[in-house]
């Protein structure tokens, strides 16, 4: 368990910008009441085996007691470098972004299922849409009720989805809570 360099933690911070945008000071500047201190600590980002953890800093002191080999996870695993060197969101970051997201996409119930077996987003599976996206945005897909179902791109802009046509995608899939079944294994 490390600290991320300069180049790793700018592609960490640059993917979250991409869907919380000026929420991610509050991702920043979270609060931690985690550990015996009475004073609040912060969050922190942290990498083990080319993956990202977001973990509070009274965590981070007190797995230093685990030697590296045994010290399988620490906090919230929000994404994974690859390795040809790009950083990829995973699934295990949706709550962190779900609850500072700037740009929000809410589906209609039938089309719910066809979004967590893996599909892209069409427009008639479309319940609401927030105003203000542009196409390549960051955008959190939720359920009617709220639920956040998973994240992904915007392909069109809000002002092209209403001239679509029914058949086309608005949102395309990077990651939904669908994979937790799927990919059981790699998680």
């Amino acid at each position: 368990m490390r600290p991320l360099d300069e180049t790793e933690m700018s592609a960490v911070m640059e993917k979250l910008y991409k869907f919380v945008g000026n929420n991610l000071k509050n991702l920043i500047e979270n609060p931690s009441h985690e550990g015996p201190d009475s004073i609040p600590g912060r969050y922190c980002f942290r990498m083990n085996k080319n993956k990202i953890y977001y973990c509070s800093e009274s965590l981070v002191k007190r797995a230093t007691n685990i030697a590296r080999p045994n010290l399988v996870s620490l906090g919230t695993c929000i994404g994974k470098y690859t390795h040809g060197g790009n950083f990829h969101l995973t699934v295990q970051a949706l709550n962190l972004l779900a609850a500072n997201a700037k740009h929000k996409v809410w589906l209609k119930p039938q089309s719910e299922m066809s979004f967590l077996y893996g599909n892209h987003v069409l427009k008639s599976a479309l319940g609401r849409i927030t105003e203000t996206i542009a196409a390549g945005d960051g955008v959190v897909v939720f359920s009617m009720s709220d639920v956040p179902l998973g994240f992904g791109i915007a392909a069109k802009s809000t002002q092209d989805c209403r001239k679509l046509d029914p058949n086309g995608i608005v949102v395309l899939h990077q990651g939904d809570i669908g994979e937790y079944l799927r990919m059981e294994d790699e998680l």
